[in-house]
């Protein structure tokens, strides 16, 4: 739950609507699924490439993976 609500609200809105759009529940399982390992691997949103912003002082948000990246 730490890592759905560590996305910004646009995605978990996006998430819920896919998932309750779908019309057979089979393929309502293999969204819910979907969705349930991005958020575990943290680095999908979607099928897309997703890399979580760091708050200010930088620490990321909780469920956030670190980059290794430097600025």
């Amino acid at each position: 739950m730490d890592a759905y609500q560590a996305r910004p609200p646009y995605q978990r809105n996006d998430y819920v609507g896919w998932i309750d759009r779908a019309k057979r529940s089979e393929t309502k399982v293999r969204q819910l699924e979907q969705m349930l390992d991005e958020l575990a691997t943290g680095d999908r949103y979607m099928k897309m490439p997703y890399h979580a912003k760091t708050a200010p002082g930088g620490n990321a948000p909780p469920g956030a993976r670190a980059s290794g990246l430097q600025c």
